[in-house]
């Protein structure tokens, strides 16, 4: 039996480094933005379930998923291929392939720099991937494009459009935290704690954040 939220789940499958956490950050948001339920391994930290029994769960509850393999290339000497975001994206297409219950499942890859995956995993070459060159608008513009083209959505708002509210709703919610130590702390401190919050935040708390923001609440 598939997830009660099955046709609304989308699966994330991606780097997990201090240097993606900008693009993470924007692709979470984009994916609730247009209605949908980000499910990232990261969600849950229950020592019960190995964290491959996890992903597995997740992309069977998830009817859409997002692979982005932007972090396969080893950056320096002696550093190893990153195997991980190919290898759930084979677990992905294999449920979609040879489980028909799943065939309705649909999914977009991305990368940084178009063709970066044909050096690493050339099998996909006819795939449609999408390039965002590490930049935050130009993967909302890849995100707009496969939910208009894959998953059927109209009538979206411009990418521009929607990079201008996420720069409003991280402009909103550090207001929001302000708001918390106002009064009771000096400014500096308020800041700091501010700043501690937001990027200690889990990323269910995050998801919390923009569901809020997104319904108006506060």
């Amino acid at each position: 039996m598939k997830h009660t939220n099955y046709d609304k789940n989308v699966f994330i499958n991606c780097p997990f480094d201090d240097k993606y956490f900008d693009l993470l950050r924007t692709l979470i948001f984009t994916i609730v933005y247009f209605g949908f339920n980000p499910r990232i391994s990261l969600e849950s930290s229950d020592s019960g379930l190995s964290r491959l029994e996890k992903i597995i769960k997740l992309i069977q509850e998830s009817k859409y998923a997002v692979h982005d393999l932007s972090r396969l290339q080893a950056k320096s000497i002696d550093e190893y291929y990153r195997l991980n975001m190919p290898f759930e994206l084979g677990i992905d297409y294999g449920l979609r392939r040879f489980n028909p219950d799943f065939s309705d499942r649909r999914s977009v890859i991305l990368e940084t720099e178009r063709y970066d995956y044909m050096k690493a995993i050339s099998d996909i070459n006819g795939f449609d991937i999408k390039s965002h060159d590490d930049i935050p608008e130009k993967l909302i513009e890849c995100l707009r494009s496969w939910f208009s083209e894959t998953v059927g959505l109209r009538d979206l708002n411009s990418s521009d459009k929607i990079y201008s509210d996420f720069i409003d709703f991280n402009t909103d919610l550090y207001m929001k935290k302000m708001m918390k130590y106002a009064g009771k702390h000096t400014a500096t401190e308020a800041e700091r704690f501010v700043d501690t919050e937001i990027q200690q935040m889990t990323l269910p708390e995050f998801i919390d954040e923009i569901k809020l923001w997104k319904d108006g609440g506060t």
